[in-house]
């Protein structure tokens, strides 16, 4: 009885300092427990697993590809300079609402640039890796996705089809890391730019009027 007696005083005192806000010392014990004998034990409890910070699942890696042809009314060599140099004519998609200048220099090492201003801020969306003019170019680079793990190859193949008019060959192989529905906005905004777009640019003859 002495022990059990003992062990009431001293956990009576425990608490009295709680509620008289004494400093409490620190313990191990989360909690306490009488044994058959009368003596106060000491339950330790079991430390928590750290934590782990929630991570967003890796986006998976694919690669795609797609082509289309229209026919306009122009020379091989017209239409390549129409596709070059500076295409703010035609082209409607960029960083900045109104860049300064948008323009894809036609020769091996050459850019696809978007500067934003005066001072020459920009982006480069592709690089040119095969240039031949009145046939073909071929630039390769993230385009409007550039920050992402991707790239596009884009072609543009071009071919005499009668007396004054060219056969226009698109075709884009992308690949890297992206949701599922990229490859059907990619394809959906290359239609865009040159069935919308660059379509009606030459056969309006808007093209003639640009001096290079």
């Amino acid at each position: 009885m002495r022990t059990r007696h003992r062990g009431l005083v001293i956990l009576s005192l425990f608490v009295l300092g709680l509620g008289l806000g004494l400093p409490r010392p620190a313990s191990p014990c989360s909690s306490f427990a009488f044994l058959n004998n009368g003596a106060l034990s000491c339950e330790q409890a079991t430390p928590a697993a750290p934590a782990v910070p929630a991570q967003a699942p890796p986006k998976p890696a694919s690669a795609f590809d797609f082509s289309f042809e229209v026919t306009l009314p122009a020379l091989p060599v017209e239409m390549y300079d129409a596709l070059t140099g500076d295409i703010s004519g035609w082209w409607d998609h960029s960083f900045m609402e109104k860049p300064f200048r948008l323009y894809i220099e036609p020769k091996p090492g050459g850019g696809f640039y978007e500067i934003f201003d005066k001072s020459g801020d920009g982006a480069r969306h592709a690089a040119v890796i095969y240039a031949e003019r009145g046939k073909k170019l071929r630039f390769e680079g993230p385009l409007g996705l550039s920050g992402q793990a991707v790239s596009f190859v884009t072609t543009y193949d071009l071919a005499p089809s009668g007396q004054a008019a060219t056969r226009l060959a698109v075709s884009v192989h992308g690949s890297g890391e992206m949701d599922a529905e990229v490859p059907g906005l990619v394809e959906k905004v290359w239609k865009h730019f040159i069935l919308e777009r660059f379509k009606p640019y030459i056969e309006s003859g808007a093209h003639k009027k640009l001096r290079r």
